[in-house]
């Protein structure tokens, strides 16, 4: 499952089209055929070098186009899972950093092969180094890493590590417990948090308290706190 260019299209048409139906509350990224993502599409980066007398920023074009797609599953207000099996190379490595919620199987082999190949882990690097940290980040691109599943988790690469034959049951407890939280509430925590990595805490305490009150005011406020008190599921758990 490369990321070509009609995949990474693919990949951006289908998120902004979860985002844009506004019954969607879960999005999850997969691979095919026991396998998640073997990276960059080597034939496109070809396609790419033969035009560089014509234009010569086409690889540019190349790479920021899913440094875009990374940038999109990141800041989507849509609860995001990635299931990873199998290959999880380079670029896709980078989308298992930009998920809320990385489920793997006991199968799963990453690789960061970028530089042996000569070539910088450029777009995946700040999002590698959000999810596991600098000091890692860095010494997984400088060796050009190989990693296992337990590996992963020890890192906190991912969040969970089952049997590959265990994911589906995994996958469906995950979205059944975002499912049980208010998708409004999550759009604004995952904002909040991102914020935060950049900010101190004291600099957002009225930008948060505002974003609580609006909360609080609200219909996922108001109908979560009258659940709580009624010992009752609120409407968007149960569907209602």
């Amino acid at each position: 499952n490369p990321l070509s260019v009609a995949m990474v299209q693919a990949l951006r048409e289908a998120l902004a089209a979860a985002e844009a139906q506004g019954s969607v509350r879960v999005v999850v990224l997969r691979g095919a055929g026991g396998h998640f993502c073997a990276g960059g599409d080597i034939k496109d980066m070809a396609v790419a070098r033969a035009q560089l007398d014509t234009d010569p920023k086409a690889i540019e074009r190349l790479s920021a186009a899913f440094g875009e797609l990374c940038v999109a599953f990141a800041h989507s207000p849509l609860a995001t899972v990635a299931v990873l099996e199998g290959t999880v190379v380079g670029g896709g490595f980078g989308l298992a950093c930009v998920t809320d919620v990385a489920l793997a199987g006991q199968s799963v082999a990453f690789r960061l092969p970028e530089t042996s190949l000569g070539l910088p882990p450029a777009q995946i690097g700040p999002f590698l180094v959000e999810r596991i940290g600098y000091a890692e980040a860095k010494r997984l691109a400088v060796t050009g890493a190989k990693l296992g599943a337990d590996e992963a988790l020890a890192l906190r690469l991912v969040h969970e590590v089952h049997a590959d034959a265990a994911l589906d049951a995994a996958l469906a407890r995950v979205i059944a417990d975002i499912l049980r939280c208010a998708p409004g509430a999550v759009a604004t925590t995952k904002v909040l948090l991102g914020r935060a990595r950049h900010h101190a805490p004291t600099a957002l305490v009225h930008e948060a308290a505002e974003a609580f009150s609006a909360a609080v005011l609200g219909p996922e406020g108001v109908e979560g706190t009258s659940a709580f008190v009624a010992r009752r599921a609120p409407k968007w758990a149960t569907g209602a």
